[in-house]
């Protein structure tokens, strides 16, 4: 890595045991040494929006985009309740 001028900075990294329920439960390991730092193992990771965890089943993915998505629906309510019915209903496409 040092010859490409990266650097690990061990606070915004971490290691994922990838592998079924029961090997993961296993492992009793808590941090891991990479190169000079040592990185904490977790059970997910977020990566460009995509939250992976170590059995690779995306319910952690899941469940960060269904809080998002229900915390944005939660911010237009207060909006469309100060507009008149016939103003949002012609915004609102129904769902085919």
């Amino acid at each position: 890595m040092s010859a490409s001028r990266l650097r690990l900075n061990p606070s915004q990294t971490v290691a994922l045991w990838l592998g079924s329920r029961h090997i993961v439960d296993k492992l009793d390991v808590h941090e891991v040494q990479m190169l000079s730092s040592t990185v904490k193992v977790d059970s997910s990771a977020r990566d460009v929006g995509v939250v992976v965890d170590s059995r690779l089943t995306m319910s952690d993915h899941v469940a960060s985009v269904c809080c998002s998505a229900y915390y944005s629906l939660r911010q237009i309510r207060p909006v469309m309740q100060s507009m008149p019915l016939r103003r949002w209903s012609r915004r609102v496409l129904p769902v085919a």
